[in-house]
């Protein structure tokens, strides 16, 4: 009896201070005790408390996977490209000082050459993909595309070993652009603007830098303008060309689509090694299709002659012609009006089929805004 009334007295004590503690707390805040402005930052203890448990929240919630490569060019050169667009104002780069006004944010956006080294491929990309609450950082535009968040991952883990030339290169490419105030960073703010900021990952002169990019030249102004309105009203899953295509208006979409659509096939992208075999298969299913599976032929749409809306598949990349493939089979891009049209019909394909359809497409040469072969 005695113990029993001991632990009731422990409980109502302990209640006790709960309920002082959350008036305590209530008060606080009602009378605006602390001082929420960026500009006088926090106490030193609050700032250790916020970063202590951030940290242990991102390591609970990571998962354990790793980049299967810290070397795959065409994942680091995407990550590279938006990269550019998307981080480099609050982050910085090599040769570019983090923006005056997000270093005025608080916590300021670190940077990144000096921090991605304390964590692990997964942590990165959970980082990444869902961003951090009250720090300004957000989550990748669309969850769902766990590819494009690891190619961020793949840059991240070269851009401590890169000076200014280097990240040059790996996020420009062939273009050059001198913007003001010294931030080599493209705004979009003129047309010109908008194809130097697409040049980045697309090419202009030359092919696009990476395989996970598709081939824009000489490709149907209809299905161009029509794939970057889609991307801008969020009917296809793309974090990089969401972000890419939001801001541009409609002068700027025909503009880009009319550029695009005039330039020359560039040469055919050269393979490392070549699968007879898968291009054979490839070829007899781009040509026949399979009927009794309701997958019709490819080139019906997508030949050299292809219809506006859709795109010529001719010398794009085998690693981007399979990527899309994975995503509508996914269920992902459905949305839009020619991906309620694909999706159907890519669900009924194998991964091994799709293989095959990407090496035999990226084995031709691609054509020109008439359908003739480049060097014709």
């Amino acid at each position: 009896m005695w113990l029993f009334a001991s632990w009731r007295r422990v409980i109502g004590a302990v209640l006790a201070l709960i309920g002082a503690g959350l008036v305590g707390a209530t008060l606080f805040a009602w009378f605006g005790v602390y001082n929420v402005a960026a500009s006088t930052g926090h106490f030193r203890i609050v700032d250790h408390i916020l970063r202590f448990g951030m940290e242990n929240s991102v390591k609970a919630r990571a998962p354990d996977a790793t980049l299967p490569s810290r070397d795959d060019e065409d994942m680091i050169r995407l990550g590279a490209g938006h990269f550019h667009g998307g981080c480099a104002y609050c982050h910085g780069a090599p040769g570019m000082p983090i923006s005056p006004v997000a270093a005025r944010m608080l916590p300021p956006p670190p940077d990144l050459s000096e921090k991605v080294g304390l964590w692990r491929d997964g942590e990165l990309f959970w980082l990444v993909r869902h961003g951090l609450k009250y720090a300004g950082m957000p989550g990748w535009p669309v969850l769902e595309r766990e590819d494009e968040v690891w190619a961020l991952v793949a840059f991240l883990r070269r851009l401590p070993t890169l000076d200014r030339k280097g990240y040059r290169a790996l996020a420009l490419g062939e273009v050059e652009i001198e913007p003001p105030d010294g931030f080599a960073i493209a705004t979009g703010r003129t047309e010109a603007d908008a194809v130097d900021a697409c040049a980045r990952c697309h090419g202009a002169g030359q092919r696009p830098t990476s395989g996970l990019v598709p081939l824009l030249h000489g490709q149907p102004e209809a299905m161009i303008a029509g794939a970057l309105r889609a991307y801008a009203a969020g009917e296809r899953p793309s974090g990089i060309m969401q972000m890419a295509a939001s801001g541009l208006s409609d002068r700027a979409i025909n503009a880009l689509a009319r550029y695009y659509a005039g330039l020359p096939a560039p040469g055919v992208r050269v393979a490392l090694s070549v699968d007879g075999e898968a291009v054979a298969r490839g070829e007899a299913l781009a040509r026949d299709g399979v009927p009794v599976r309701d997958i019709p032929s490819c080139l019906g749409c997508h030949g050299p002659q292809a219809l506006s809306p859709y795109p010529r598949l001719a010398g794009q990349a085998a690693r981007y012609l399979e990527g899309q493939l994975r995503v509508w089979r996914a269920g992902l891009n459905d949305r839009s009006a020619t991906g309620a049209i694909m999706a159907p019909i890519a669900r009924r394909l194998t991964p091994e089929q799709s293989a095959d359809l990407a090496a035999y497409f990226s084995s031709l040469a691609p054509a020109d805004g008439a359908g003739r072969e480049a060097g014709r």
